[in-house]
């Protein structure tokens, strides 16, 4: 048969006929899931659980040259959902939650890059272009203020032109904010409306290629650019485990927890790994599956970067992410599901991805420092158990 692609009921259901799936892929209304996806044929079910975490949260706004600014600060229990079948993750979560106790977030930048390139006669072309370009900046602000009322979105401001010059390549990255939206489409828009109407246009030289996305960013990729940079909201969540609790819930020492954070960062190190950190994309997975996020930008989400180190009378430890792609609005966001675990944990609508990301920051935190404390057990022994015993199939 031809497969159909259109989201109308026929099509629907020829797909399901075709291939036979019936009951629980296909008992529920699709109507809500049409508009968030193609060729829409039924739904996969995933068990969601539930963490209470205790967490002090900032409160965000930008500036006008979009830096982050902190305006207020509150803690307060969040119950975070997870949708996953990782036997022992949610176990592990509440584990290093307890353990924390209270965790504090910081939110210290918002970007988002499209890297785009232009391909010159030669590098002297492409330098002139580069430094023309990293020139233009209030003026391509201006021009497109002037054409939103056509396909650009008035959402996505563009922040920062930065420019790499390799060869006859002129790499560009064009760094927005987009709200509360993640907003690769919205910035894809307007950076695309940039290569074409404006450089092609107006540059000094005539670049022979302009390809939107060149990869010198790495989006939905692990990579050193936004290892450094970010590629989205750079958070950081840390807390103070004290003595009594690395004891008594993690059952180790700090001093294990301390030998642990030293074999560790010298092990991701020598693997040329773009991250120092033990599992953040479990929790960042199973967080963004419950709350409609895309889960193809787990990869970048999930680069960290994880401190830990003995004071006095417990142990300080931070994971910092430099790049959490996430929204509170558009996309999955607004898939039935999706939305109510966002109003659970306070993160509907406009005005809350900056609250959203350090949730989600602060369930990665807890995660690792439960699932670290069962790796510096001597042996391993805890962590060994911990699989053995909720691993399922043996």
């Amino acid at each position: 048969m031809r497969w159909p692609r259109k989201n109308d009921a026929a099509s629907i259901r020829a797909r399901q006929e075709a291939l036979g799936v019936n009951g629980l892929v296909t008992s529920v209304d699709l109507e809500p899931f049409r508009s968030a996806a193609e060729a829409v044929t039924g739904v996969a079910v995933t068990p969601v659980s539930v963490v209470p975490l205790s967490v002090e949260v900032g409160e965000y706004e930008l500036d006008g040259d979009g830096a982050v600014r902190e305006t207020a600060r509150a803690a307060e229990t969040v119950h975070v959902p997870l949708a996953h079948t990782e036997g022992g993750l949610t176990a592990s979560m509440t584990r290093g939650a307890k353990a924390a106790e209270t965790i504090r977030t910081h939110v210290l930048h918002d970007r988002i890059t499209r890297a785009s390139c232009f391909v010159c006669k030669d590098a002297g072309e492409a330098i002139v272009l580069a430094r023309w370009l990293e020139g233009e900046g209030d003026a391509m602000r201006t021009w497109l203020g002037e054409h939103e009322g056509e396909f650009l979105s008035r959402h996505a401001r563009l922040r920062e032109v930065t420019t790499h010059v390799v060869g006859p390549m002129c790499h560009v990255l064009w760094a927005w904010t987009t709200g509360d939206a993640v907003g690769p489409n919205m910035m894809t828009r307007n950076s695309y409306a940039l290569n074409m109407g404006y450089v092609l246009e107006r540059a000094p030289v005539k670049p022979e290629r302009a390809v939107l996305e060149a990869n010198m960013g790495g989006d939905k990729k692990p990579s050193f650019q936004y290892f450094q940079h970010g590629h989205g909201k750079t958070v950081i969540a840390e807390c103070t485990l004290s003595d009594d609790s690395v004891r008594r819930v993690l059952r180790t020492t700090p001093e294990d927890l301390e030998a642990l954070a030293w074999a560790g960062t010298h092990g991701a190190v020598a693997s040329g790994m773009q991250s120092v950190a033990f599992t953040p994309a479990s929790a960042i997975a199973a967080v963004f599956a419950a709350t409609g996020q895309d889960l193809g930008m787990v990869g970048t989400s999930s680069m960290a970067h994880g401190t830990g180190r003995r004071v006095d009378g417990g142990f300080h430890c931070s994971i910092r992410f430099p790049g959490l792609e996430v929204g509170t609005v558009g996309g999955g966001t607004t898939l039935p599901s999706a939305r109510e675990w966002l109003g659970v944990i306070g993160c509907t609508g406009p005005g809350k991805v900056y609250r959203f990301a350090q949730v989600v920051a602060a369930a990665a935190l807890a995660l690792e420092i439960s699932a670290s404390a069962a790796m510096a057990t001597a042996g391993s022994e805890n962590f060994f158990r911990a699989h053995h015993e909720r691993g399922g199939l043996r």
